[in-house]
């Protein structure tokens, strides 16, 4: 893995509940890692939380266990016919019928088969490599700053892409693959709000690797808390005021 190169030390000053976690998919078996304990049985969503409180970073792989539909969507493992059918979601009683469940998989993001041995996780502020993937817990206001430092220099729009269930692909893979900041609510996703793992306002922003430059850059160089955002009266005055010069101004072009 390449070292980390990028000064990461910004986003200790959001002061995250949860720490944010840096992840790396991986072919190879990666070195000076340790693999996840043996004992603990997760769902990928799960090591998610898991790396933001282990005190050194891990790996999952070719022998670990994983509790629901994570390894499917790394490639490492075939889906069951009767759960492609989309008799699960119909179980769980997301889905009127199995038909909406099976149509829904062409959408999910998944990695061919074989392409992703291992997944390496740790703690942003632990990670001694550059992540493909960086996932930040945030409450409301954490995440608006975050995708702001996207777009500030950009304009880049904010997006939001996610289904009902298997929400880690989402959180993963959808950015890696596709090269796009997401986020969305785990209390949107029935298995990561089943399982407890964040409070209900959480927030998920995912940054792939080509995106991280440029909102840490931004984060450097914005104002986080804007003035407006003290109160409606410090909004209204601060934008009356702005139109009202700009108007002055183009009338003396």
């Amino acid at each position: 893995m390449k070292p980390l190169q990028t000064d990461l030390s910004i986003y200790g000053n959001f002061h995250f509940e949860h720490p944010p976690v840096a992840v790396k998919f991986q072919h190879f078996k990666p070195e000076n890692i340790q693999p996840l304990a043996p004992e603990k049985s997760f769902s990928l969503c799960e090591m998610l939380r898991e790396a933001g409180r282990a005190p050194e970073p891990f790996y999952f792989g070719p022998g670990h266990e994983e509790t629901c539909v994570g390894r499917i969507l790394l490639g490492m493992q075939a889906m069951e016919p009767f759960a492609e059918s989309g008799q699960i979601g119909e179980h769980l009683g997301v889905f009127d019928e199995a038909r909406a469940n099976y149509a829904l998989y062409r959408h999910v993001p998944r990695f061919d088969r074989g392409v992703v041995r291992y997944v390496v996780f740790s703690r942003l502020d632990r990670a001694g490599f550059e992540p493909d993937v960086t996932v930040f817990a945030a409450n409301a206001s954490q995440a608006e700053i975050l995708l702001r430092a996207m777009t500030y220099s950009t304009g880049e729009p904010y997006a939001s892409r996610v289904t009902p269930v298997m929400g880690c692909a989402w959180a993963l893979i959808y950015p890696f693959q596709r090269g796009r900041v997401n986020h969305f609510l785990p209390e949107f996703v029935h298995g990561m709000k089943g399982r407890g793992l964040f409070p209900a306002d959480t927030v998920l922003v995912t940054v792939p690797h080509q995106w991280l430059p440029t909102v840490t850059a931004n984060l450097g160089r914005m104002t986080w808390h804007l003035p407006s955002h003290r109160s409606r009266d410090a909004y209204l005055e601060e934008f009356g005021g702005i139109l009202s010069d700009l108007s002055r101004r183009a009338g003396e072009a």
